[in-house]
């Protein structure tokens, strides 16, 4: 396998195409760190590497459950072959507790737990720094159908309960989240993007101790030991099955 010219550079992660496989990508994560939409930028050794090796086993976890994705398999430390994917401009966020930004619209205190979880849709578009918006806006802006942001929407609480119940199992309580949809070659709409402590809150259970990228928009210490940490426990977690 060849990796081909660059097709793509975002704040986090670099998108190549594959000679010869046109339904595929290979997506090469970087150690940037931002923040509050770009905001806040640094840079910190070692962190592409750490995101490609949690998205990938929480990814492998998800297909074990029969969920679809774009991924296809790690290639290294900093790689991963995906589907080619034509992303939906939407961010689904499910929430279990309350923190981040959810706190400061609505004036819910940080820590109350969401019984149902919620589901909240924001626009992926950097200029507008990413509006929550609801269902009809969701139509209007993207191409998608109702019944397939029903569906979208199902989805997300499906990957909550599984991954809920993952990081349980590592000591760690899983505050929120966001994920990425998009269709592959034949119309059908997967999960995509990354699932890492970029995209998570993630908190130990029994310090409260937050282990996410909290650390670095709330300088609150190490970035890297904390993503180490995760790292560490899902590995411990796999080798014990």
């Amino acid at each position: 396998m060849m990796k081909g010219s660059l097709l793509y550079e975002g704040k986090a992660k670099r998108v190549y195409h594959v000679e010869g496989q046109p339904e595929q990508l290979i997506l090469s994560y970087k150690n940037d760190a931002t923040a509050f939409n770009g905001k806040k930028k640094d840079q910190f050794e070692g962190k592409g590497r750490l995101n490609n090796l949690i998205t990938s086993k929480i990814f492998d976890y998800l297909k074990q459950h029969n969920i679809p994705s774009h991924f296809i398999k790690e290639l290294n430390h900093t790689e991963q072959l995906v589907a080619k994917t034509a992303i939906i401009p939407l961010e689904v966020v499910v929430r279990n507790v309350a923190a981040g930004s959810i706190t400061r619209r609505l004036g819910i205190p940080e820590k109350e737990r969401f019984n149902p979880p919620l589901v909240e849709l924001f626009y992926k578009k950097d200029e507008l720094d990413d509006p929550i918006i609801n269902d009809q806006h969701a139509y209007h802006l993207t191409d998608i159908s109702k019944e397939e942001l029903d569906s979208i929407k199902d989805k997300a609480l499906e990957v909550n309960a599984l991954l809920a119940n993952l990081f349980k199992q590592t000591g760690l309580d899983l505050v929120d989240f966001k994920l990425e949809f998009g269709r592959i070659a034949d119309g059908t709409i997967v999960l995509a993007d990354e699932i890492s402590p970029d995209t998570c809150r993630l908190w130990d259970d029994k310090t409260g101790e937050k282990m996410d990228k909290d650390v670095f928009r709330e300088n609150l210490g190490d970035l890297i030991s904390v993503y180490k940490i995760i790292l560490q426990r899902l590995e411990e977690h796999t080798c014990a099955k």
